[in-house]
């Protein structure tokens, strides 16, 4: 088994069995409690069919190592980072492979206050830790099962020592920090059959809406339709809701549900940057003149609205380890993601991409105003945007290879007005600009264009996608 593959940039993901199984989820317990030191550690789960092996597996290995464990069962990201702050965790491990297909599986791993440890911030070390114990004499992966749960009392667990918690009560007053206003009217929500829901009930049931709900049921082998609400084609069924039922507006939610795509009372899905320009303006109301972060690949008309809204917008890498970190260094009060991460500063030390907080800002910011989503985002599409598209690099020294390509298109820009290496390649114009960045996960360059037409951004899109295809052909 090729087990150090699953080792991402941001968290740890794989095919189960053939990449991820119960003696791997049992190091990575021992590895998490090695790293995060002394404290008890949150962990929750998904619904995919191999969660509770795998949960169990992990817990095991947790105890082994002496740690503590406040096990959560099934909840969202959210959720478990909501505990990890909530209950004075040292940190949490989050049982999931988010969108990715039924057949994967994953861990997302915190430490204290939810800080996300990645590549750059600990998974490295994780990593090395689970080679060790893999090459111990006469490892241990298959010991005793963890022992039963048991409800957990105000008192932290003891070394060794497995309880029960229920965050739910506290999550939903947690998510209402994101809104206090709602509108009484009809809205249409697809959880995916992914952890949504479970956050979710409890909110709806203090609301004044009325709830087109699709596929709430938590179901890891996703009978309805993959839980990805980028991919334009898992919203079709959204979109068809909101039309149907005469909806304000639709949201789709992620499998773990700390993404939040958002459809208006068209049927139109809106791009994740215009969202963020839009949501901004909902908790810069809450504290004005905030900062506001938005990722490189952003539309230029995200900045432009953010300081019409009385805030101060600052540019950003891609990647929520990066978004949180920019965060609590700048103390911004809200970003966004081009991808439907949306990221909220709940209090003094907790920083945290939650999918159902933005729809809770969303429902703020439509019962204050009381116009349509789609007359709210008409003037922020001003400019021509390309999307963001992908071309897969292979073979080897594709790494060397895609710097290669980056600095030799930034040498062919120098009459642009500003050339940045933020995050691959970001060269701008007075009336056009493009980003090329390759994948933090897989090998892919990732390319974004927006002019101010359409003619522009198709010509200038089409030049730089056959210079990327002739470069990586072969």
């Amino acid at each position: 088994m090729a087990a150090m593959s699953v080792f991402k940039a941001y968290d740890i993901r794989g095919l189960v069995p053939e990449q991820l199984d119960a003696a791997l989820a049992r190091r990575i317990g021992r590895a998490a409690a090695r790293f995060l030191g002394g404290g008890p550690l949150a962990v929750g789960r998904d619904a995919r069919p191999h969660s509770p092996e795998l949960g169990e597996a992990l817990v095991a290995g947790i105890l082994q190592q002496g740690g503590a464990v406040l096990d959560l069962g099934l909840v969202s990201t959210p959720m478990l980072y909501y505990a990890v702050e909530a209950l004075g965790a040292r940190g949490g491990v989050m049982l999931t492979a988010s969108h990715n297909p039924a057949q994967y599986n994953g861990f997302k791993i915190c430490r204290e206050h939810a800080i996300p440890v990645g590549g750059d911030s600990g998974l490295r070390e994780i990593e090395a830790l689970c080679a060790q114990f893999a090459a111990e004499p006469g490892a241990a992966d298959a010991a005793d099962a963890p022992p039963a749960l048991t409800p957990a009392p105000a008192a932290a667990p003891a070394p060794g020592e497995r309880r029960a918690v229920d965050v739910r009560e506290g999550y939903l007053r947690h998510l209402r920090a994101a809104g206090g206003e709602c509108p009484e009217a009809r809205v249409a929500i697809d959880c995916g059959n992914g952890m949504a829901a479970v956050g979710l009930e409890p909110l709806l049931a203090e609301l004044p809406l009325q709830v087109e709900r699709l596929y709430f049921e938590p179901d890891g082998s996703f009978p309805n339709h993959p839980a990805d609400p980028l991919k334009t084609e898992n919203l079709r069924d959204l979109c068809a809701a909101v039309q149907q039922s005469g909806a304000l507006f639709g949201v789709a939610f992620d499998g773990d549900a700390d993404r939040a795509i958002f459809v208006d009372e068209r049927g139109e899905p809106v791009p994740c940057d215009l969202m963020t320009a839009l949501l901004a303006r909902s908790q810069l109301r809450r504290a004005p003149g905030g900062t506001v972060l938005y990722d490189l690949r952003s539309s230029r008309a995200t900045p432009e609205a953010i300081e019409a809204a009385g805030g101060v917008a600052k540019m950003c890498r891609v990647g929520h380890s990066f978004v949180k970190a920019e965060m609590r260094s700048s103390g911004a009060i809200f970003a966004g993601e081009l991808s439907g991460h949306f990221y909220f500063r709940f209090g003094a030390s907790l920083i945290a991409d939650d999918g159902l907080a933005a729809f809770v800002a969303l429902l703020d910011l439509l019962a204050q105003c009381a116009r349509p989503l789609s007359e709210l985002i008409a003037p922020l599409r001003r400019y021509a945007a390309s999307g963001e598209i992908s071309v897969a690099v292979d073979g080897p020294g594709r790494a060397g290879g895609m710097r290669a390509l980056l600095e030799t298109i930034a040498a062919e820009c120098q009459d642009a007005r500003e050339i940045s290496w933020m995050d691959g390649l970001l060269v701008r114009y007075d009336d056009w600009w493009f980003n090329l960045r390759p994948s933090n996960t897989e090998p892919l360059l990732r390319l974004n264009v927006e002019a101010q037409s359409a003619a522009q951004m198709q010509r200038e899109r089409d030049r730089l996608l056959a210079r990327m295809r002739a470069a990586t052909a072969g």
